[in-house]
């Protein structure tokens, strides 16, 4: 049994590809990889890789991660700029013995003399919605933070193992250097081939204040389906933050068990997500969150989908 689950409509493509690499008998650690990939190459979703938006100072900062569920091997790079692909640097992170993690110049240094791509991740659309939203920010007091959606991806092939994997720019016009729940073990993502894995997109400052993936495996390890795992996690910390703080940032998880099965869990309107596992073909769905905590989702018509890409394709005006 062979699966993969991920955040957003924009993973859609990088789903299919993976799916297929899958259904071939490839390994779940090839196919998160080149998933994330799809979408952190193509320059129209603006959150994700080249085109990603930037941060105050106008420079794209990007974060990614991998986990191997099998050895709970972890790589990360945080703040890192003008290198493609940022998850195969991650994942190469991964395979050393420690300096798993690493940020800003020392990631850029251990890229280049990996011999990784070196490349310009800053495009002239994503220059235009910069100089739009500092335009909006001057003239309406708007907050300039947007446009945070994380692609989040969980795996597992047909010998059982299970991986995770984030690619990310961050919050639009976030401070030089500032470093979400993406990279984070535990907080963007937690991979265990014995259990499931988890990813989460949203409000990474609030995300990692309940180290929401790790809790969403464990809940799984408990025997917790991975839907009633998510729907619980998310519950508990959007009501604990709002307890203690009077409110809760973006929270949004996917999950997959070592079965196969998955869930989904949100607290804000306009979550989607794509997922392929096999005998069935890659799709979206949108989720509604309840009152009560549960969550529903339908799949995505035809026409949300053609509108989708319209939307992002769209051109800036200034």
């Amino acid at each position: 049994m062979w699966g993969m689950i991920a955040t957003w409509r924009m993973a859609l493509e990088g789903v299919t590809k993976g799916a297929g690499m899958l259904e071939q008998g490839k390994n779940a650690g090839d196919a998160v990889e080149a998933a994330i990939r799809e979408v952190e190459d193509f320059p129209y979703y603006k959150s994700v890789g080249y085109g990603g938006l930037p941060n105050e100072e106008m420079e794209v900062e990007l974060d990614a991660a991998y986990m191997d569920g099998d050895t709970l091997s972890i790589g990360a790079v945080a703040a890192i700029k003008d290198y493609a692909n940022p998850v195969s640097i991650a994942r190469r992170l991964s395979s050393e013995s420690v300096n798993n993690v690493l940020v800003g110049e020392g990631a850029e240094k251990f890229a280049h003399k990996e011999g990784f791509e070196r490349k310009n991740m800053l495009t002239d659309r994503a220059k235009a919605f910069y100089r739009k939203r500092k335009k909006e920010v001057a003239q309406q007091e708007l907050k300039p933070y947007s446009g945070h959606d994380t692609v989040g991806m969980v795996c597992l092939d047909n010998d059982g193992k299970v991986t995770a994997a984030t690619s990310t720019s961050g919050l639009f016009m976030k401070k030089k250097g500032r470093v979400g729940d993406s990279p984070i073990a535990g907080s963007g993502f937690y991979a265990d081939s014995k259990v499931g894995g988890a990813s989460a997109t949203g409000l990474g400052e609030d995300l990692m204040k309940g180290c929401i993936s790790y809790e969403i495996v464990r809940l799984m390890k408990e025997g917790l389906h991975p839907q009633e795992a998510c729907e619980r996690a998310v519950r508990f910390l959007d009501a604990e933050l709002k307890e203690r703080r009077g409110k809760a940032g973006d929270l949004s998880l996917i999950a997959m068990n070592k079965e196969g099965q998955w869930g989904v869990a949100t607290n804000i309107e306009g979550f989607s997500f794509a997922v392929a596992v096999e005998g069935k073909k890659p799709a979206v769905y949108l989720v509604k969150p309840g009152e009560d905590g549960h969550c529903t989702f339908e799949e995505a018509s035809k026409e949300w989908m053609d509108d989708y890409m319209k939307t992002r394709m769209a051109p800036v005006e200034e």
